[in-house]
């Protein structure tokens, strides 16, 4: 395992890289709002890839973990310029063959965006639990839970264990994710809890009928993190990058 940052314009960027091999795939692997590289999903997704011999480079965003920035300055934009720092990064890697995309949640959005962005550069991408439901949430005046005037945006938004600055959603408001869904034409493994109480499962459904090539895997009894179901969340990556490696 390798520990290093890499730089976005004056923000240094958490990140780890686990090889499989000695040259061969890699996945870019991202973790969720307030989550961070360690959480035992992303751990069992990074071990589940190089057991696939998928090396994986796992890295923290705009204020998580140990990346530079505040939480609360955090936006959506702030990580698709990260993510694209991650992706030049990789591409540059002279071990690296084919490159692939996989996040959680607010990564999992995350992963879905730039699929679009980089289409030609991704083999496949992976979106768990993909929270794409958060730009249409803030347009609608709702993010996680906390409801506010989408007319009128307030200067922060403050819950029980988080703040954001209302860039969040003036940033949020702009996208439409349907957009970079029809821009990737690849191969795409979404892996969703059916039980899961922050993104609702349909929307899983929905994203992988709108793809052009999707897969969707339902872990029945699981929630957003997939706690008690991580070998089937594992079960599910290594079946991906197992069955028809050259097809992918």
């Amino acid at each position: 395992m390798e520990e290093f940052y890499i730089n976005n314009d004056g923000i240094r960027l958490h990140a780890r890289l686990d090889r499989a091999a000695e040259k061969g795939p890699l996945c870019i692997l991202i973790h969720g709002f307030t989550g961070h590289m360690e959480e035992d999903h992303i751990i069992t997704a990074q071990k589940a890839m190089n057991e696939a011999g998928i090396s994986v480079l796992r890295a923290e965003m705009y204020g998580h973990g140990k990346s530079g920035g505040e939480f609360k300055d955090h936006t959506l934009y702030k990580w698709v310029t990260n993510a694209l720092a991650v992706v030049s990064y990789a591409k540059g890697l002279d071990h690296v063959t084919d490159l692939y995309m996989c996040g959680h949640s607010q990564g999992g959005l995350l992963t879905m965006l730039i699929g679009g962005m980089c289409a030609d550069d991704l083999k496949a991408i992976l979106p768990l639990s993909p929270a794409w439901m958060i730009p249409d949430n803030a347009r609608e005046g709702i993010v996680l839970g906390n409801r506010f005037d989408p007319e009128h945006i307030p200067e922060k938004l403050v819950s029980d264990s988080w703040e954001l600055s209302g860039d969040y959603i003036r940033t949020a408001q702009t996208i439409h994710v349907e957009d970079s869904i029809s821009r990737f034409k690849g191969k795409v493994l979404i892996v969703h809890g059916d039980e899961d109480p922050t993104v609702p499962y349909s929307y899983a459904e929905k994203a992988a009928g709108l793809y052009s090539d999707a897969v969707l895997i339902p872990i029945h009894g699981a929630d957003h993190c997939f706690v008690g179901h991580l070998d089937e969340l594992a079960d599910s990556i290594k079946g991906f990058f197992g069955s028809g490696m050259n097809n992918i």
